[in-house]
C-alpha cells in the first residue's frame, strides 16, 4: 500500500476488515505481524509513536477523542504538545479560528457544548497543529448527520486542495470516500483485496453489492485481488 505527496486515498471494507487497526499500525500504537512501515523516505518500523508524530504522522481518531472537560482551547493545544515553537502554534491556532468561527466564539467553553460537527472540526484543528506531512482521518462522517457530514467532508477536499495535505481516508460513508479519493483500497480481514481509481473501484459490481446497496440478482461474489 503506497501513498503519494498530496494524494488522497481512501481505505474501505467491511466492519472487522482491519481499517481502523491499519491506521493504528500506522502509528505504532500497535505492532504489525509482517512487513515495514516506510514515511518519507525513512523505515519507520520501529519506531515509537512519538517519533512518528514529531515526524509529521498524525491520527484523528474515530469517535473524536475530544476531552469534553477541556475547553476547546485546551484541547486544541494537545495537539502541539510536541512543540516548543509557542509563537507559530499561536499564529496556526489562530488560523484555525479564522477557519471555524464557531470553535472560536466558544474557545474558552467546555468542549461538551459542541455538537457533534464542531467536536469533529476541532479534531480536525487539533491534528492541523501537529504539522502532518501525513493525516490519518478514522470514520470522519461517524454519527454525524448528513448536513454536517457534508461539512466535514467538504473540509477534507479543501485542505488537500488548498493546503495540498495528504490523507489517508478510513470512511464508512463508500460513495463520499470515493468521490473525495485519488485512488481506494479495499482490506477484507487484514489484506487487500483491490486498489485502484475511484472509477475502477465503483465499476466493481462486488463492491456495489456489498458497500452501496447496488448488484445484480445472480449474487456476483467476485473479487480483484493484487497481482
Amino acid at each position: 500500500m503506497t501513498l503519494a505527496a498530496g494524494e488522497v486515498v481512501a481505505v474501505l471494507g467491511a466492519n472487522g476488515a482491519g481499517k481502523s487497526s491499519l491506521l493504528r499500525g500506522l502509528l505504532g500504537l500497535v505492532h504489525p505481524s509482517g512487513g515495514t512501515v516506510r514515511f518519507d523516505g525513512c523505515d519507520i518500523t520501529h519506531r515509537p509513536t512519538s517519533m512518528r508524530v514529531r515526524g509529521g504522522l498524525v491520527l484523528v481518531p474515530e469517535g473524536r477523542r475530544i476531552v469534553m472537560t477541556l475547553t476547546i482551547h485546551e484541547n486544541l493545544l494537545m495537539g502541539a504538545f510536541h512543540r516548543r515553537d509557542h509563537r507559530a502554534v499561536a499564529a496556526e491556532i489562530a488560523e484555525i479560528y479564522d477557519r471555524f468561527p464557531h470553535l472560536a466564539a466558544r474557545r474558552h467553553h467546555a468542549a461538551s457544548v459542541l455538537s457533534g460537527g464542531e467536536q469533529q472540526m476541532l479534531a480536525i484543528g487539533r491534528g492541523l497543529l501537529g504539522r502532518p506531512k501525513l493525516m490519518m482521518l478514522d470514520e470522519p462522517s461517524l454519527g454525524l448527520s448528513p448536513k454536517l457530514s457534508n461539512e466535514v467532508f467538504a473540509l477534507i477536499h479543501r485542505l488537500n486542495q488548498e493546503n495540498g495535505q495528504s490523507i489517508l481516508l478510513v470512511e464508512q460513508n463508500t460513495q463520499r470516500a470515493l468521490e473525495l479519493a485519488d485512488r481506494a483500497y479495499v482490506l477484507e480481514l487484514g489484506r487487500v483485496t483491490m486498489e485502484g481509481a475511484p472509477d475502477h473501484i465503483l465499476a466493481d459490481r462486488a463492491l456495489q453489492a456489498a458497500y452501496l446497496g447496488r448488484g445484480d440478482d445472480r449474487g456476483d461474489a467476485r473479487t480483484t485481488s493484487l497481482n
